[in-house]
């Protein structure tokens, strides 16, 4: 786990960054809770295979801009190289914004792994680590130390690098999980696929249906004994307010004020059937898409048993 202070040994690392395919990238920030937070350090790995931190760089950028510029040039804005974080929007805020390039994020990653595949109670780096990479006893203590103090401890060096192995372990499982989420739709195995989904829906049918009627008796409840707050809910009235009126009017209307109703409206299947012939009086306009649904079959073991 080298920790480089040294602007030159910074630069040098920087530069042997740019050959890499993949980089690991953390960062630790002073004063994060004011309103001038400072980038303290930026952590980097370029060997997911590494476990003992040898291949994890930690740069002391603190206060610093020139070598923060010098990284985000070589490092965050070639697009040839992928930088991957963890949460990586709050990074960018100090490592190039909207500039950066090719950048993956673990969190938007996690997010999109279904619940099945990855049930977690949050996405937290800890949450996941511990769950998908069998990580255990993570101490994100260091994490709210003081970043703006020079020397840093021994305890806050190893921190950071600790960061980068666990988010190259992460990107890996997370991967993985990927491709069972997304497997080649020619090879699936209908019949597995079916069968779990089939008893999905039928928990989320019965779900919905005790989710729906729980709602009403608690919306009942409060008003009936005049409660507009609980510990968990807060009951609020809305009025949704509709306006008609007739073609014959609008039209008349528009004719008088030089209103313009030159636009497309989209014609019911009642209207087009009370149009009629007429429809073909009409200029239109016709689009077309196709849908795709889903509709249970009824299975021959239930209509023996009806």
């Amino acid at each position: 786990m080298p920790y480089l202070t040294s602007v030159n040994e910074i630069f040098a690392i920087v530069t042997e960054y740019t050959n890499a395919k993949t980089l690991w990238i953390d960062t630790e920030v002073a004063d994060y809770k004011s309103r001038n937070p400072r980038l303290s350090v930026i952590q980097v790995l370029d060997n997911p295979q590494d476990m003992s931190g040898d291949r994890v760089y930690v740069l002391d950028v603190l206060d610093q801009p020139h070598i923060v510029a010098e990284f985000i040039e070589k490092i965050m804005i070639n697009s040839a190289i992928e930088k991957v974080f963890h949460n990586a929007s709050y990074d960018l805020k100090f490592l190039g914004s909207k500039k950066a390039k090719n950048i993956t994020c673990t969190l938007e990653m996690a997010k999109k792994i279904p619940y099945y595949l990855l049930p977690l109670p949050n996405y937290q780096l800890k949450t996941i680590a511990t769950a998908l990479c069998s990580f255990n006893n993570i101490d994100k203590q260091e994490q709210k130390s003081d970043w703006g103090k020079r020397p840093l401890t021994e305890e806050q060096i190893e921190y950071a690098y600790l960061d980068c192995i666990y988010l190259a372990q992460i990107y890996s499982n997370l991967l993985t999980l990927q491709a069972q989420a997304s497997p080649d739709s020619v090879t699936e195995d209908l019949k597995t696929l079916s069968t779990i989904y089939s008893q999905i829906e039928q928990q989320c049918k019965l779900l919905n249906s005790e989710s729906e009627h729980l709602q009403e008796r608690i919306k009942k409840a409060m008003q009936a004994q005049n409660i507009s707050e609980t510990s968990n809910y807060k009951l609020t009235s809305y009025e949704r307010t509709t306006i008609k009126a007739t073609f014959t009017e609008l039209a008349r209307l528009a004719q008088s004020e030089g209103i313009n109703l030159d636009f497309p409206i989209a014609l019911t299947q009642k209207l087009q059937k009370d149009l009629g012939q007429n429809l073909e009086k009409l200029s239109v306009d016709i689009e077309k898409s196709t849908s795709w649904r889903l509709n249970p079959k009824t299975q021959e073991s239930d209509i023996e048993d009806e």
